[in-house]
Formats: C-alpha cells, sequence, structure tokens
C-alpha cells in the first residue's frame, strides 16, 4: 500500500508543473491587464507602464514564470492586488466556506444516487426506472446558476423557508475556531449558530448537487446493471445466498469502482462548479473570490487560487486511486 501511495505521488508531480506552465502562459494571454482593472480606460500610458514595472510584468515571460515557481514552492503566492493580502491567507479564510458546500453537494449527491441507481436496475424497466432515468437526464441538462435561481427564487423569496445569501446569519455572534461554520457550532455547543449554517448550505448544496447526483445515479445503475449480468452473480443466487448477501458481496462490491472513479472526478467539477453557485447566494467561498478576481485581472490570486484548487484536486483523485485497493486489492499490483 505504502509504495502504491508513493508512486501515485510522484506521478503527479509532472502533472502539476504542466498546469502550472499552462496556468502561467494562460493568465497572462488574457487580453486586459491589471492595469486596466485598477485605473480602468482612462488611465493614461505612463501610470500603466508605472504599474506594470511595479508588478513585474514588463518582463520577460519565462523571468516572470521563474519567479512565479520560486515564490510557489516556498509557498508564498504573493499578494492579492486588489485586498493587498496575502494569497494564501484569502485562500486559507474561503476554503473551510468552498469544502463545506462541496461535502453537502457530495454528501446529497452520494447518499441519494448510489441508493436511487441501485433501485433502478435491480427494477429495471419499473416506473421507479423510468423516473430515474428521466430525473438524471433532467438534472445534467439543466445549468446549475439557473437551478440556482429557481431554488433561491421559489424557497428563500417566495416561500421564506431558507436563507437566501451568506453563510451563517450576520447577526449571529458565533465563536470561529477551524473556519467550518456547522463544525464550529458542534465544537462550542452553540447549536443554533450550527442549525443556521446548515440552513445556508441546504439551497446552495442543492443546486450544486445536481448534476453529480445526475451522474451517480446513471453510473450506479448501468454498473448495478451489468454486475448483475455476470455468471458469479448468477451462481450465488442458484446457491441460494440471500438477497442481501449477493447484494452486499458480488453486486455492490463490484459495481463500485466506476463510481468510484465518477465521483473522484466529479468532487473537482464541483470546486470548480462552486463559482456559479456562490456568486448567486453570496456564498464566501472562494468561488465567489475567484469571479472577482476575474473581473478584476488579479494575477496572484487567479494563480494561486487555480494552482491550490488543482493541488486538492489531484489529492482527491489520490484518494480515489486507494479507495480502488481497498474495493479491489487487485489494483495494487496492477
Amino acid at each position: 500500500m505504502f509504495r502504491f501511495i508513493v508512486r501515485r505521488l510522484l506521478q503527479l508531480i509532472p502533472t502539476l508543473f504542466g498546469l502550472s506552465l499552462l496556468l502561467f502562459i494562460w493568465l497572462h494571454r488574457l487580453p486586459g491587464g491589471p492595469e486596466t482593472a485598477i485605473l480602468g480606460e482612462r488611465g493614461t500610458p505612463e501610470l500603466r507602464a508605472q504599474i506594470r514595472k511595479s508588478m513585474g510584468l514588463d518582463q520577460p515571460l519565462w523571468v516572470q514564470y521563474g519567479r512565479f515557481m520560486r515564490r510557489l514552492l516556498t509557498g508564498d503566492l504573493g499578494n492579492s492586488i486588489n485586498t493587498k493580502r496575502p494569497v494564501t491567507d484569502e485562500f486559507l479564510e474561503r476554503f473551510p466556506g468552498t469544502i463545506e458546500l462541496t461535502l453537502t453537494a457530495l454528501l446529497i449527491a452520494i447518499g441519494v444516487g448510489i441508493p436511487l441507481g441501485y433501485l433502478a436496475a435491480r427494477r429495471r424497466g419499473s416506473w421507479l426506472d423510468q423516473a430515474a432515468v428521466g430525473g438524471a437526464l433532467l438534472g445534467i441538462c439543466i445549468p446549475v446558476f439557473f437551478l440556482a435561481y429557481l431554488l433561491k427564487q421559489y424557497f428563500a423569496v417566495q416561500l421564506g423557508w431558507f436563507p437566501a445569501t451568506g453563510r451563517q446569519d450576520v447577526t449571529m455572534a458565533a465563536t470561529r475556531v477551524t473556519g467550518f461554520f456547522v463544525l464550529d457550532g458542534l465544537l462550542t455547543r452553540e447549536w443554533d449558530a450550527a442549525a443556521d449554517a446548515l440552513r445556508h448550505l441546504i439551497l446552495p448544496g442543492l443546486a450544486l448537487a445536481s448534476i453529480p447526483l445526475a451522474a451517480i445515479v446513471r453510473m450506479t445503475r448501468a454498473s448495478v446493471l451489468e454486475v448483475l449480468g455476470e455468471d458469479y452473480v448468477r451462481t450465488a443466487e442458484a446457491k441460494g445466498l440471500t438477497e442481501s448477501v449477493v447484494r452486499r458481496r458480488h453486486v455492490l462490491r463490484n459495481a463500485m469502482l466506476p463510481v468510484a472513479t465518477t465521483i473522484g472526478l466529479l468532487t473537482g467539477g464541483l470546486l470548480s462548479g462552486a463559482v456559479l453557485t456562490e456568486t448567486v447566494f453570496a456564498f464566501t467561498g472562494i468561488g465567489q473570490f475567484i469571479a472577482e478576481a476575474i473581473d478584476r485581472r488579479d494575477y496572484p490570486v487567479l494563480q494561486g487560487f487555480i494552482m491550490l484548487i488543482a493541488v486538492v484536486y489531484v489529492l482527491v483523485n489520490l484518494a480515489v486511486d486507494i479507495s480502488y485497493t481497498l474495493i479491489d486489492p487487485r489494483v495494487r499490483v496492477r
């Protein structure tokens, strides 16, 4: 197991290096620049040149990239052009909110998607199967931001069941420990703060979970149908094993490998999809801050945040690879 993890970690190094190079070139090829965001369209050429020189943007790209990599390897991601604060501090301040939102969406998608996909496969052709497939297609087709607006307008604005914006009621004097508002409320036994933070997560979590939920339902259904047709499943049923034993030992265990792959890929998608969801609900996470940084050409924030998200993404995929070895030990020796 240890050698397997080390081998996977070594494979991540060229991936991250290539991503850093592509990210750097892409950002510096965008039209406009930070001087335009700071000065506006009426900035004089002298002021623009002065700002570019102070930020080192007048130097060759290879010099700028070398400086970026040195700072990246030392953990110094620079300061935000707009807030003047270290990019690392901005990321750590907002990252817990995005993680809470992502975990909420994953719990909804996995908790509903896997059982629904399994039941749809076991009752193939029934009304439940047709409803699950139709709902999955609908969930994939509806854009996240559009569903977010619908949920916000109906359940928050019209019915008033849930908050419309933010991570927590601004009038609530909650104790901050970890930055994860729900967890902080549980640790400090401020049950009202934890409940309020959870209520703020429900609508954006549902919106963000729509596409992963649909994908998990379809993948689970297809994978279970494939496994149900295998000879070892029919043999187990012919031997008189109970349905629960066949389901646990033979069907679900073998059907979970492609589902685990899907979940790992969707987790990275959730981090990027949070940009739209957090913007709609004014949810203070990294997604909303990235949207503002794009609008203002805040290069240090964009470079730092995207690289840190990429690190989280590859670590999630490493966890998925490790989960393979737990589901199917034969993966370790391949």
